[in-house]
């Protein structure tokens, strides 16, 4: 009937146009819709006081208020308005019923609404339907019944009538327009006037909307079985994304990634180390900006793209200009600068090489920490420096994974990262003091970093990706090296640097140190002057060390003294005389030893190595009535006892040759004594210096005082070798000694001793106890026993 009254409706070819947004409407379709636009209130208006039908067409572009015929589609919808209501705020609620397809083909009126020209699509009728038409009506029946099924809105009164109609071109209508299209393709259907296209089309939508739907009814069901509650957390926080993103929330966090990704392709990383970056990142993308993982992984990234995996400096590979940087900083140390300049002359023949990995030896004080941050000047490379004083875990070396809160690279990585170049000079201090407990063997992790054969690919727990190591120059410092692990030891070249002599001491006081303090302390060379005999004085009277510190610590006494003067009005230079000296540092706190005044019997003058550098060491003995005892004391170790005891029978067996009778022990009691009596004291080179003290005893024979001497004995009397040779000489000229006496078996180790040491000093080379004692022994005493507290500094030695 409603087909029947459709037919004999006349639709006149002039109607206004009503734009509608969001919706497509189809012959048969009733709707309501709001009407707030003025000029489509006036088309309502116009059809309302005609023959109440409007054409509907709907916009391309939704947001825009004022359409125009561009923007409008072609195709659209003759509709009757069935009724209207005028809501209070202005707006017109309107139910109309589309009656047929039309065609725009002119527009007539723009004002005060659009008046179109149309055609009327009349639709074409089916008489007969064929086996494949029925089959597509009916299996979109069956599919809209299972999207129903499924959860999709398809009211009961659309099914019931879709029961009922047999027309292939109106049931297209019909489901179109009850399936939620979006418009495009809503307005597609629309346009398709041949009503078996229009079905297939119809179709083909319906069951791609049921398999989505299946798919979606699928996916359901796995997330309920399989969902744990990471997944859920997951599911929600995806959510949570879309979400954000609909608000506009998420861009901060995308940028945030792109921004990572921009850094890693910048920093031109290893493959394997750019494609872990960029999966780190896609990861960070994915993920919430508040959630924990994401800060953690915001940190990794931040570590790798900051680290200099492609940037490094250029090496100053001028010899010349190099050599003279390194004379301007620091005097002598000949063997470290000449190791130096060796290795710019081959990497300026030899392009890519390994960088060294040297180990710098010595008393404190010599300045071997100065000296690496003047190789990094001489090279023009970055400088960065660790200390490993203490250190006992081993993820200071390594760092920690990053599964730990709070995880951070080890400190060699952090010290990559603070050089800024792949190429720096890497300074390690006090590589003698790591330590080792639970936590692991620092020491152990540090071959990895020292060994020019692993390091290219040294892998940090905490970046999980290797590290080009080879590159860096590698300086480590030590006080001794008996402590270093054989295994680490073997991985670097050592150098020793032995303490400085007292001219050495006068020269860089000249040149470096008084200079550093004047300026150190707002003075001028004007206004104050420190003579080579007062810094002579300085050295030998207030100091006793084989660095530097003391003697720059009292020079800077000095300066601050002069400078309280000038600050109170003084305008004269202030000269600092030997004599004058006094004023400014007080008494001086070393003496000359008592013993070295006079020649004693039973006082021997030994040589001692400590960490310090040389020391001189006195070692004294007696005898009294008693039963044949031995007593040893001054805190000695068992080698140095062992030293004495092997003296003492060496001086039992050879009693005819010192004119004793061959039981004299049995009736004396004998007592070694070394000063003092609270330091410390061990080692093997004591054994000469305890014959001779010995035997001066026994004997009642003076010990020469200017006679000074060091070696390890036998019980057949042969000397044997022994180390610290050079510091050993460096003491026995700050006492004042002016014969030394070492094993010949040292003679290979004579050049290390400076040549102005060996023209001040007589030094002997002798092979047996019988050569000491002849030159150690005077015939007669010349002057009676004098005793005098000796002033002694407490430092723990080794013989």
């Amino acid at each position: 009937m409603a087909e029947e009254r459709d037919e004999q409706l006349i639709i006149p070819d002039i109607l206004p146009l009503l734009p509608i947004r969001d919706v497509v409407i189809f012959p048969y379709m009733i709707v309501p819709l709001f009407v707030a636009r003025e000029s489509s209130i006036n088309a309502v208006d116009k059809a309302l006081s005609r023959d109440r039908l409007i054409f509907m067409a709907t916009q391309k572009d939704v947001s825009k208020e004022e359409p125009t015929p561009e923007d409008i589609y072609t195709y659209g919808s003759v509709g009757m308005i069935m009724r209207m209501l005028k809501l209070p705020d202005g707006r017109v609620k309107i139910l109309v019923q589309g009656i047929a397809r039309g065609k725009v083909n002119t527009y007539l009126q723009s004002k005060p609404s659009y008046t179109v020209d149309i055609t009327k699509i009349k639709e074409v009728h089916i008489e007969k339907l064929t086996m494949e038409t029925e089959a597509m009506m009916r299996n979109i029946r069956e599919s809209l019944e299972k999207l129903s099924s499924l959860g999709k809105v398809v009211f009961p009164e659309v099914m019931l009538v879709l029961e009922n109609i047999e027309d292939a071109g109106r049931l297209s209508d019909l489901v179109a327009a009850n399936l939620g299209l979006n418009v495009d393709v809503a307005q597609q259907v629309l346009e398709t006037l041949d009503p078996l296209q229009r079905l297939k089309k119809v179709n083909d939508l319906v069951i791609k909307e049921l398999q989505v739907s299946q798919m979606q009814a699928k996916i359901q069901n796995q997330a309920k079985e399989e969902m744990d509650k990471t997944q859920r957390e997951y599911f929600l926080r995806e959510q949570m994304r879309q979400i954000k993103s609909e608000l506009g929330d998420i861009e901060d966090a995308t940028e945030e990634a792109e921004d990572f990704k921009g850094k890693i392709k910048k920093a031109k990383m290893p493959h394997d180390v750019e494609k872990e970056s960029l999966k780190q990142a896609e990861r960070l993308d994915m993920m919430h900006p508040d959630a924990a993982e994401a800060a953690i992984i915001r940190t990794y990234l931040e570590w790798l793209v900051e680290l200099p995996w492609s940037k490094h400096t250029k090496d100053t590979l001028d010899i010349q200009k190099a050599k003279k940087v390194l004379d301007s900083d620091h005097y002598n140390l000949t063997k470290v600068k000449e190791r130096i300049l060796e290795y710019l002359a081959v990497r300026k023949l030899k392009k890519r090489m390994k960088g060294p990995i040297l180990c710098f030896v010595g008393p404190p004080g010599v300045g071997k920490t100065s000296l690496g941050r003047s190789i990094a000047r001489a090279m023009g490379r970055s400088f960065v420096r660790i200390s490993l004083g203490g250190m006992k875990d081993e993820a200071e070396i390594r760092g920690h994974r990053r599964t730990y809160v709070g995880a951070l690279p080890g400190r060699i990585i952090q010290g990559m990262k603070q050089a800024g170049t792949h190429n720096p000079v890497f300074m390690m201090d006090e590589i003698d003091k790591i330590g080792a407990d639970f936590r692991g063997d620092p020491s152990s992790a540090l071959l990895e970093v020292l060994d020019p054969e692993q390091n290219n690919a040294f892998s940090d727990h905490y970046l999980a990706v290797p590290f080009d190591l080879s590159k860096v120059m590698f300086i480590t410092t030590a006080n001794l090296t008996d402590p270093i692990p054989g295994a680490l030891k073997d991985r670097m070249e050592t150098i020793e640097i032995p303490g400085y002599t007292e001219e050495e001491k006068i020269e860089i006081a000249r040149k470096f140190i008084i200079p550093r303090q004047i300026k150190e302390h707002g003075l001028t060379d004007k206004l104050i002057v420190l003579p080579d005999e007062t810094v002579k004085k300085i050295i030998s009277e207030h100091t006793r060390e084989a660095g530097l510190r003391n003697l720059e610590r009292e020079v800077a006494t000095v300066c601050r003294k002069v400078a309280k003067q000038v600050a109170s009005g003084k305008k004269e230079t202030t000269a600092i005389t030997p004599r004058t000296l006094s004023e400014y540092l007080g008494v001086p706190r070393y003496l000359p030893e008592a013993e070295q005044e006079t020649d004693e019997v039973g006082v021997a003058t030994g040589l001692a190595w400590t960490p310090a550098g040389g020391e001189i060491l006195y070692v004294e003995a007696t005898t009294m009535k008693g039963k044949g005892q031995l007593t040893l004391t001054g805190h000695l170790g068992d080698v140095m006892k062992e030293s004495a005891k092997a003296a003492l029978s060496y001086a039992r067996s050879m009693v005819g040759n010192f004119g004793l009778p061959s039981d004299f022990y049995k009736d004396l009691d004998i007592h070694i004594h070394v000063p003092a009596g609270a330091i410390p004291k061990d080692g093997p080179s004591a054994g000469v210096t305890m014959a001779t003290a010995l035997v001066s005893v026994l004997t009642q024979t003076p010990v020469n005082k200017d006679v000074a001497m060091t070696g390890e004995i036998t019980l057949r009397g042969r000397v044997l070798p022994v180390g610290g040779l050079k510091e050993k000489c460096l003491a026995a000229l700050r006492a004042g000694s002016k014969t030394i006496i070492i094993p010949d078996r040292n003679k290979k180790d004579l050049e290390e001793v400076p040549g102005d040491v060996r023209k001040k000093m007589n030094i002997v080379m002798v092979k047996h106890v019988d050569e000491v004692l002849e030159l150690a022994l005077k015939k007669k005493p010349k002057r009676a026993r004098k005793r005098a507290k000796p002033v002694r500094r407490k430092v723990q030695v080794r013989a």
